[in-house]
């Protein structure tokens, strides 16, 4: 029987040490602003629970400035009729006319419509370099991965397994290489831009909408405030990283199923011309 005991006061243990540990990737890595909420799944794995409703949002933005690296969270988007909202994941260097900044925003959509995943990457100030797929799966069934994977050579956005685009620098064109960015999680209201350009407002009768975030990881380069990094001894994983030949083929596979914008088939917008790096491969 004290065998019994004690092999069960043992799992007890067990059990709080994981989910003190998965516990720690919001307390031990964010700043939370605006409506947020924790719980625990049966597993241990702490969820994050960003609200909105008409007086306010929230999001999560991190202690850390990175420069460089791997950022992944997964993410249950909002349920049924999600129009005129925004969910976010993405890393930026701040507010200024000449930020920099990598995206990745779900522009919710009127219930049995598909959500479009907006990718965007801004480079001193300069942006309008937006990629948009529909998800072709339902992203509020179940949790689905996200990845940002930053290096001095390209930016490389996954769902799941799966890359979808590719973000390559050119050495006479901007790109994020210089400015540290914190990650940040946001859900507000897009309603002037979100949801067919902003003809469908959010119904605030649904309201307060959800996004639940959990398993976050950053294997990145960390900043400090004297100028310099410090990078994890698995850099090597991504700091280096190209897509394979496979990966490529998913990208073609993405924008040929699912593409719903791409910046540079838009002429209207660039009536002097395409952005440069559309010319070439």
């Amino acid at each position: 029987m004290a065998r019994w005991t004690h092999l069960a006061a043992l799992a007890v243990v067990l059990g709080l040490l994981r989910a003190a540990s998965s516990a720690s990737w919001l307390n031990e890595n964010f700043n939370t602003d605006g409506n947020v909420q924790t719980y625990y799944e049966a597993s241990g794995d702490q969820v994050t629970k960003v609200l909105l409703d008409q007086r306010s949002g929230g999001g999560f933005n991190s202690y850390n400035q990175y420069l460089f690296g791997e950022f992944t969270i997964q993410m249950k988007l909002i349920p049924g009729n999600s129009a005129g909202t925004v969910s976010s994941f993405y890393l930026t260097s701040g507010d200024g006319d000449d930020h920099d900044e990598i995206d990745m925003e779900f522009m919710g959509n009127s219930s049995g419509n598909p959500v479009v995943l907006n990718t965007n990457v801004w480079a001193h100030g300069d942006g309008k370099k937006e990629h948009q797929f529909y998800l072709w799966f339902d992203p509020a069934a179940d949790y689905h991965t996200y990845t940002i994977i930053w290096n001095p050579e390209n930016i490389i956005f996954k769902v799941d397994d799966n890359v979808i685009r590719c973000f390559k620098r050119y050495a006479d064109l901007p790109y994020p290489n210089s400015r540290p960015m914190k990650v940040h999680a946001t859900l507000w209201d897009g309603s002037y831009w979100a949801t067919e350009k902003g003809k469908v407002p959010i119904d605030w009768s649904g309201a307060p909408f959800a996004v639940s975030y959990r398993g976050y990881s950053a294997d990145a380069c960390v900043s400090s405030s004297g100028g310099g990094s410090s990078c994890p001894s698995t850099s090597g994983r991504w700091m280096n990283r190209q897509p394979s030949d496979a990966e490529w083929g998913t990208i073609a596979w993405a924008e040929r199923d699912y593409m719903h914008y791409n910046y540079c088939q838009d002429g209207w917008r660039f009536p002097s011309g395409m952005p440069a790096e559309c010319s070439r491969s």
